[in-house]
């Protein structure tokens, strides 16, 4: 009985908020159109082409008063509830997701940004096993592909805190940026992890700064060697998985997938255009 009643709890509240003083000074506005408009009619016979403008310009703005205001006549705030959902439903009958992070220059997007969007999307309070992440490079860089690869070896400890403590900023860049989010959490293990999260992450930003002041970012040999021969507006797609799915560690993380688009002087297309085709190696490759 218990559990039929948690199950008929609603996912939303809508919460009205009051506001007559604006709804008393929106009537006494619309009031004093609907008189002017009432004198233009009156008088209409008295005046000239000029006047008749006029009118047509008031009644449009009266128009569009009525319309903002019956926008905001009624305003609310809706709370929603999360963790009444899989009271609802079960973690076998939540859909897989799939997510999508584009980038193409790492000048005008550093990695140390999509790194930090991959990671709050891997940390997603999802079963993990649902997800997976796809971040398709326009420009096959070798500095991105960098960032990943080190930002999969910190995700590995970064979702499982996240997880143990249930974190909600899980962007790390802004997590650490706030001291007082490490005062949120009275457990005396909590400080101990999170100054050693604290100070993963600073190596990891420090790995990819250095990284970006190099022409290369890293050698070229295993993972990185096909990035030998790529140039940035003249390479072969380029598929690889950083960060799979592991069956035995069900709750910990899913899959992270890069692809570089094809590109070449001969056929130039947008971001969008280009990585739509190769979504279906993506999905087959993971």
């Amino acid at each position: 009985m218990v559990m039929e009643n948690k199950t008929s709890l609603p996912l939303y509240e809508k919460i009205w908020v009051k506001h007559t003083f604006s709804r008393v000074m929106d009537s006494f506005t619309l009031l004093l159109l609907f008189l002017l408009l009432a004198y233009r009619v009156s008088s209409y016979n008295n005046h000239n082409f000029s006047c008749f403008v006029a009118f047509l310009c008031e009644s449009w703005f009266t128009i569009t008063w009525i319309t903002t205001m019956s926008t905001k006549w009624t305003p609310a705030h809706t709370k929603t509830f999360l963790d009444r959902l899989l009271l609802r439903v079960s973690d076998s009958e939540l859909p897989a997701l799939d997510m999508f992070v584009t980038t193409a220059d790492p000048v005008l997007e550093p990695p140390i940004i999509t790194v930090n969007t991959v990671l709050s999307l891997l940390a997603l309070d999802y079963p993990a096993n649902k997800l997976a992440c796809y971040v398709s490079d326009d420009g096959c860089s070798t500095l991105t592909f960098y960032a990943l690869v080190e930002a999969a070896k910190f995700a590995e400890i970064w979702v499982p805190f996240c997880k143990k403590y249930n974190v909600q900023c899980r962007a790390p860049f802004r997590y650490f940026c706030d001291e007082a989010m490490a005062n949120n959490n009275d457990l005396p293990q909590f400080k101990h992890d999170w100054l050693k999260m604290k100070e993963e992450y600073e190596q990891l930003s420090s790995k990819i700064e250095n990284a970006a002041q190099k022409s290369i970012p890293c050698q070229l040999m295993g993972e990185f060697a096909v990035f030998s021969q790529t140039q940035a507006r003249n390479h072969p797609t380029i598929i690889r998985v950083t960060l799979t799915f592991i069956e035995g560690n069900r709750n910990i993380f899913g899959s992270e997938i890069r692809i570089s688009n094809i590109n070449d002087f001969v056929h130039t297309f947008s971001i969008k255009k280009n990585h739509i085709p190769l979504l279906p190696l993506a999905l087959l490759k993971s």
